[in-house]
């Protein structure tokens, strides 16, 4: 049976997450723009969280997750809502990149979507499923995710990044300083549930049913 999770247990994981993710945009390009779309509806059902203008002009749609587990495992949403048949936003985003925060490691990975989509989709099977229950009000729905783990992602896909977030970086932060398994491109939700327990990622504005 899937563990269950209550919103307002992961909204303030969520928040964080976004806090480092608006960080490290705001560092790597200054003079950048950082637009929280969260709460509109045009981007909602995009799968898109911010928006990144960068001093050039261009624009940049930008996915959130923020993950509380210990152990560096992706958990790509493909259901994400089993009640309803409602398609996760690992599929249907279109997002640039997803900055996946694991905040108990104090990393940001930066993966660039529609990379590491094209990568996972063809050995799906590979990976097992697992479930989670969260409840918003008196509303209960089960969300569906693989267990991807991230030195395979790190291996198959140079350009994602792994980077490690400074002590105190984001407001309220919970995580410390640790080492990443990759700082630099080679060449952008454990941190997924575990077998005997499931844990949803920190949901953000895109995570609606």
């Amino acid at each position: 049976m899937p563990r269950s999770f209550s919103m307002r247990g992961v909204q303030g994981a969520a928040d964080r997450a976004v806090q480092h993710a608006r960080t490290w945009m705001m560092e790597t390009a200054p003079g950048s723009h950082v637009h929280d779309v969260q709460l509109d509806p045009r981007f909602q059902h995009r799968g898109v969280d911010l928006l990144w203008e960068l001093p050039t002009g261009e624009v940049r749609g930008i996915e959130v997750k923020g993950d509380r587990q210990r152990s560096r495992r992706y958990w790509f949403e493909l259901v994400s809502n089993v009640e309803k048949d409602t398609p996760g936003c690992f599929l249907y985003s279109g997002a640039d990149l997803m900055m996946y925060v694991f905040l108990a490691q104090a990393e940001l990975h930066v993966l660039p979507l529609k990379q590491v989509r094209e990568w996972f989709l063809p050995r799906a099977k590979a990976y097992s499923l697992k479930h989670t229950s969260t409840k918003t009000g008196a509303i209960r729905y089960t969300t569906v995710g693989a267990v991807v783990p991230c030195r395979e992602v790190l291996d198959a896909v140079p350009s994602v990044l792994c980077i490690p977030l400074k002590r105190g970086a984001g407001k309220g932060a919970e995580a410390e300083e640790a080492p990443s398994e990759r700082e630099t491109p080679a060449g952008e939700a454990s941190s997924a549930p575990e077998a005997s327990e499931s844990a949803p990622l920190a949901p953000t504005g895109t995570d609606v049913e």
